[in-house]
């Protein structure tokens, strides 16, 4: 709980930093990686560093934690601290780490704010930034703990690779080793770890796909100007890489706790993967609730994992699947999805993944259907810069993919 000697200063100030916090990023992460240069090696993507993608999303966190338990003095935000939580965990952060981002976070904001940052100010956002920390580490200490062993990544091998859609593979692999295996929940995801030309290691997250107990199965576009994606697609059948533990909080429980009511899943292209595993899971629970997978597309060779989705709703009690393709007569409609064509009710839940724009279009529309915003759920690849915003807007959410 935030102290009554910090709450005024983090009222005054915080428009301050929300305004200041994308100029305070980049002094932040230029200091830490010329101090800690071994944090790009298998804990920092470098493609999200060079977007500027992973300093928008710290910019994001710190700011509406602070709104948030200025708003709510009791409780925090825990969707947005699960879902930073499990991608730390993914990544192996340890408690340790708190310490550096802290050092050169808080020197970028003095060199930023100069002589308007106050010892009062300093102390208040620094009491701010170890709640937050301090919530997350329990957080990953219990996640950690929760796994069948305590390493960050263990080898895999490669058993087999197919492309399902154009430049779209679908990847399996087992263990290269004893480490004991955590059994996965459908909608998690783990992390992938590969060594670059220079010789340093990136990582990636990527959504699990329905597979047997002893393997791990995900599938990836490939982006010919990527960094990692690209050597994914040149792997063989019988090379190794290192996997992590499976993470991630888009899980079947918390985009739809309630067990009636509809159930759509929106997804765009590769985005059709947690749903995938979703639909998977309900047919093999026989779930008789009303399932309806929307899925939009180029077409229908550009479609990932068609078949496999098809025959998986097919087998739901009460599943249906509806196509929106720009290719012309080829799905079920043309063009974008259209939210006229459902029934949607307040009782109804919504899960949607895809890209960024693809899922603000569908949620707006959802909303303007009638469906309230706590019933969307959503997840994301990559960092998520929506959430931070969603949050201010009081928008429910939860985080897909990476």
């Amino acid at each position: 709980m935030l102290s009554e000697k910090s709450r005024p200063v983090i009222e005054a100030t915080l428009p301050v930093i929300q305004g200041r916090i994308n100029t305070i990023t980049p002094i932040f992460y230029e200091r830490l990686f010329k101090n800690h240069p071994e944090l790009m090696d298998g804990m920092f993507s470098r493609a999200d560093q060079k977007e500027g993608i992973q300093p928008r999303a710290l910019a994001g966190s710190i700011p509406v934690f602070a709104s948030y338990i200025l708003n709510n003095p009791d409780s925090y935000p825990d969707e947005i601290l699960s879902r930073v939580a499990h991608k730390h965990a993914s990544l192996g952060v340890g408690e340790e780490g708190y310490e550096i981002v802290y050092k050169y976070l808080f020197e970028a904001i003095a060199i930023d704010l100069a002589d308007a940052l106050t010892p009062e100010i300093a102390e208040a956002w620094t009491e701010v930034y170890w709640l937050m920390a301090q919530a997350l580490i329990k957080i990953e200490k219990g996640l950690y703990d929760s796994q069948a062993n305590d390493v960050v990544n263990a080898p895999f091998t490669l058993v087999k690779k197919e492309e399902v859609a154009p430049n779209v593979y679908d990847f399996t692999f087992e263990p290269a080793d004893n480490t004991p295996l955590t059994p996965a929940e459908a909608g998690q995801y783990v992390g992938v770890v590969v060594k670059t030309a220079d010789g340093l290691r990136q990582p990636r997250q990527y959504s699990l796909l329905p597979s047997q107990l002893h393997q791990r199965r995900f599938a990836v576009k490939i982006n010919p100007a990527g960094e990692v994606t690209p050597m994914l697609k040149d792997l063989r059948e019988g090379d190794t890489i290192e996997l992590s533990n499976p993470y991630g909080d888009v899980v079947l429980n918390n985009i739809s706790p309630l067990e009636f009511g509809p159930l759509y899943l929106f997804t765009s292209g590769i985005g059709i993967a947690p749903a995938l595993a979703f639909v998977h899971k309900l047919a093999s629970q026989g779930n008789g609730r009303e399932i309806i997978a929307v899925h939009r597309d180029q077409s229908l060779e550009s479609w990932p994992l068609r078949q496999e989705y098809a025959a998986a709703i097919n087998s739901l009690p009460d599943g249906k699947l509806i196509s929106f393709l720009q290719a012309e007569g080829e799905g079920d409609y043309d063009g974008d999805i259209d939210m006229s064509r459902f029934q949607l009710s307040r009782q109804s839940s919504a899960f949607m993944c895809g890209p960024l724009d693809f899922m603000q279009t569908v949620r707006s529309s959802l909303v303007q259907a009638g469906l309230p915003g706590k019933n969307i759920h959503y997840e994301v690849f990559g960092p998520d810069q929506w959430m931070h915003r969603a949050r201010r807007q009081t928008i429910q959410g939860r985080r897909y993919v990476s």
